[in-house]
């Protein structure tokens, strides 16, 4: 697979978890600054696991208006957001690891 087509293929794949997490996708001439990239990303994990605490803290307090359903559905997403970040960033402390490694 050449690069430009694993470039795509991961750009597709930012697009589809940044969709699948509510946020906006922004489309770049994929040039992106991975430092934004990389902020935006933690910043949506992290209102995901806010939404999501708040919806605990208001089922716990009894409020009508949050099921139980729509609660588990929105602590799954918050897991498996932070699980996916998680594995995202060992990847990228494995390959910094590789590369600190390379003779020179």
């Amino acid at each position: 697979m050449s690069d430009m087509n694993v470039n795509q293929v991961l750009a597709q794949m930012r697009a589809m978890s940044l969709e699948a997490g509510g946020a906006k996708v922004q489309e770049t001439g994929g040039g992106a600054d991975f430092a934004a990239m990389l902020k935006q990303t933690i910043g949506t994990v992290n209102e995901v696991q806010q939404t999501a605490g708040k919806m605990e803290d208001a089922f716990e307090a009894g409020d009508t208006n949050v099921s139980l359903a729509e609660v588990m559905v929105a602590s799954q997403k918050a897991s498996v957001s932070f699980q996916a970040m998680l594995q995202v960033r060992n990847k990228l402390v494995e390959a910094y690891k590789d590369v600190m490694n390379m003779p020179m």
